[in-house]
């Protein structure tokens, strides 16, 4: 079983020491080369291209001036990204072995650095796929990146077991051939995370983020290989409660 994430906007400099060492990503080139030209661009460029404030925009200006030097922390990637899926994720209280299985197991997407490995190691930034640069041959980032981690992904269930639990967003998906991967793995769960009030049923985007880093926890927790089992998961009041349109539907009633 194979499971993907999404990476986070949201990163932290500090972490859990585990003792184990760091992976090099697996596309440790072609990041180190995005990152060299966001290093040039201004924080008013920079800000524009992410859509965020000019704040966010300097912050990741300067990440950026250091990325790949000595002066830049490295940090496995489990751990540098905070947004909501890895509050619940909680991989600062995971143990050695539990990490160490999920290298094996979970992968996590991102604009910059392809497909990552929860152990490899990276610097912290921000980024973005709807933009072309140089670097990705003058292709939007996200379609730079399509063949690359199509090919990536496939090879990588078809070695395992042929399941994929994909907990990513619908925004990542565009770093993928959507219909090569669903016509090349032979199986894909994909759980969707709803709350039920006054009888109509709403996907709101907190508890998705939040259900998706609890599903991997308890994937990673009792190693997982059946996905009938995912079927006892709850949390947070969302329990298994399938229809007919969603094989996969987690519900809390409100």
């Amino acid at each position: 079983m194979q499971i993907i994430l999404a990476s986070a906007k949201i990163m932290r400099e500090a972490s859990r020491k585990t003792g184990l060492p760091y992976s090099e990503p697996r596309f440790a080139d072609i990041a180190k080369a995005i990152a060299g030209e966001l290093s040039r661009k201004t924080v008013e460029q920079l800000s524009e291209l992410f859509g965020c404030s000019p704040e966010i925009g300097e912050l990741n200006r300067s990440r950026y001036a250091i990325f790949g030097s000595d002066e830049a922390e490295i940090i496995p990637a489990i751990f540098a990204y905070f947004g909501q899926a890895y509050k619940h994720l909680r991989a600062d209280d995971l143990s050695n072995d539990d990490l160490l299985w999920a290298n094996s197991h979970l992968m996590i997407s991102s604009c910059l650095y392809g497909i990552l490995r929860p152990l490899d190691g990276i610097n912290l930034y921000r980024m973005e796929g709807g933009f072309p640069l140089h670097a990705s041959g003058k292709l939007k980032v996200e379609d730079f990146w399509k063949p690359l981690l199509t090919d990536l992904l496939i090879n990588s269930v078809r070695a395992d077991d042929g399941i994929l639990i994909y907990l990513d967003t619908e925004e990542f998906r565009r770093l993928f051939d959507w219909k090569r991967v669903q016509a090349e793995i032979p199986t894909i769960v994909e759980p969707k995370f709803q709350v039920r009030k006054a009888g109509r049923l709403t996907t709101p985007s907190v508890w998705a983020k939040t259900c998706r880093g609890a599903m991997a926890r308890y994937i990673i927790l009792n190693r997982i290989r059946n996905i009938g089992d995912l079927r006892d998961f709850e949390y947070e009041g969302f329990r298994y409660s399938p229809d007919k349109d969603c094989e996969w539907l987690y519900i809390r009633e409100m």
